[in-house]
């Protein structure tokens, strides 16, 4: 199972009431689905390079980093600034049913994509039953 947190949303939504708008901008958007055997995420990062993502796994929470860098330089004065520059970071608390040494991670048009397994040992498997004419007798 996949499970998401984010501990700065009572911050946020606290800001948010008192000033009408938001200290921390949806920057990192996601989707989160299972096919199968696979759970995928999709973050959105337009205007990354590919170069500035970073993804790290340490006991089974999985951060990803990215950079946007501004359009402009510091002496331009700017009109109107709506799309958030810096660096980004989102937190996935991966359950231990997932195979956290097997992630594959894509980025395309904006789109980072990971891939991330359910572990062999978490997948449903078959036991086969002996009958009873399957038994030795002990001493025989």
């Amino acid at each position: 199972m996949l499970m998401r947190t984010d501990p700065f949303r009572e911050l946020d939504r606290l800001v948010e009431r008192v000033w009408g708008t938001s200290a921390h901008p949806a920057s990192m958007p996601l989707d989160a689905w299972r096919e199968g055997d696979t759970f995928f995420v999709e973050l959105d990062l337009p205007g990354v390079d590919a170069e500035s993502i970073d993804l790290d796994v340490e006991r089974n929470v999985l951060t990803v980093k990215a950079e946007r860098k501004s359009a402009y330089g510091e002496k331009t004065e700017t009109v109107v600034t709506e799309r958030p520059a810096g660096t980004f970071s989102r937190q996935l608390f991966l359950g231990e049913t997932l195979d956290a040494e097997k992630i594959e991670a894509t980025y395309e048009a904006g789109v980072l994509r990971l891939r991330i397994p359910v572990a062999d040992q978490a997948k449903p498997r078959k036991i086969a039953i002996s009958g009873a004419g399957d038994r030795k007798e002990l001493g025989s």
